[in-house]
């Protein structure tokens, strides 16, 4: 199978168009539709209904589409571990969820390259699905997930559970309402359940994020309120830039350490699982 074909589909499934991809890959739009027309000829099947505005996927086309994602994926990532240069004996790939990244993925960074100048680092900041999907693929060593997939060939244990407090700009009860501009931070399904039981009545929040970071950020400089991790905002809170609504429910938040049960590198993986937990557990 020709990767180049498989990588012409998937920019053709995004663009929805054989000219805006022959643009963007800087081939001709001819060149294009001979890649797609070998790899339907290859499969026997027709990838795309070719329409006047436009292509898009048939059933056998959105059936390709992870496959073909995997494959140009685990190209790409072959290709880069033969290429790596003779000081550096292997590769470590952790994904972790987009909220972790710049909190727990740059503290295990730090710590990976302290102890470890001879192994190659990748981090994947995604959500817990598409990570899981990575790890099912082999595409990852290990993971920090919100929201674990058990399968066989994987372990899953809690990494540390969140402590997620309601914290406001200025000083606030619970009995008097949510501190308003109210940012909703949309942590996991889990909490989204959790979160309306707690507040049946609450209008649909102006604000929603994904990332706890752009939340904390906006209330630090414009004020306002939203749900938390305790650890992430105990600076602020100690020197009153933040302060916990009294009386506000909490909630917990567990993080999950994934990682497959047949490393390429054993040794590797334990010393970077091991960074993993240190850190979670405060003694990196």
């Amino acid at each position: 199978m020709n990767i180049e074909h498989l990588r012409t589909f998937l920019d053709v499934a995004q663009t929805g168009s054989f000219h805006r991809s022959a643009e963007r890959l800087n081939v001709s739009q001819s060149t294009v539709s001979t890649r797609i027309k070998a790899l339907e000829a290859r499969l026997d099947r027709i990838l795309f209904n070719r329409l006047k505005s436009g292509v898009v996927l048939t059933g056998a086309g959105r059936r390709l589409m992870r496959h073909a994602d995997t494959a140009v994926r685990g190209w790409e990532q072959g290709r880069q571990a033969l290429s790596l240069p003779e000081a550096l004996r292997a590769v470590c790939a952790l994904g972790i969820q987009q909220a972790l990244a710049e909190s727990l993925g740059l503290a295990w960074l730090a710590w990976m390259r302290r102890r470890h100048a001879d192994v190659a680092i990748r981090i994947e900041a995604d959500y817990s699905a598409p990570l899981a999907r990575l790890l099912d693929d082999a595409l990852l060593d290990m993971a920090v997930l919100f929201v674990p997939r058990h399968r066989p060939g994987l372990t899953v244990e809690t990494l540390y559970v969140d402590d997620l407090v309601l914290v406001s700009s200025t000083p606030a009860r619970w009995r008097d309402g949510v501190p308003e501009p109210y940012i909703y931070v949309d942590w996991t399904y889990d909490f989204r359940g959790a979160h309306a039981d707690a507040f049946p009545e609450m209008d649909l929040p102006r604000i929603t994020v994904g990332l706890p970071n752009v939340a904390l950020n906006h209330i630090l400089r414009h004020g306002g309120s939203a749900y938390l991790a305790r650890a992430s905002v105990a600076p602020w809170l100690a020197d009153g830039r933040l302060h916990e609504v009294a009386g506000a429910p909490r909630f917990d938040n567990p993080a999950y350490l994934v990682y497959r049960d047949d490393p390429v590198d054993p040794a590797v993986q334990q010393s970077a699982l091991d960074g993993l937990r240190q850190i979670a557990a405060g003694t990196p």
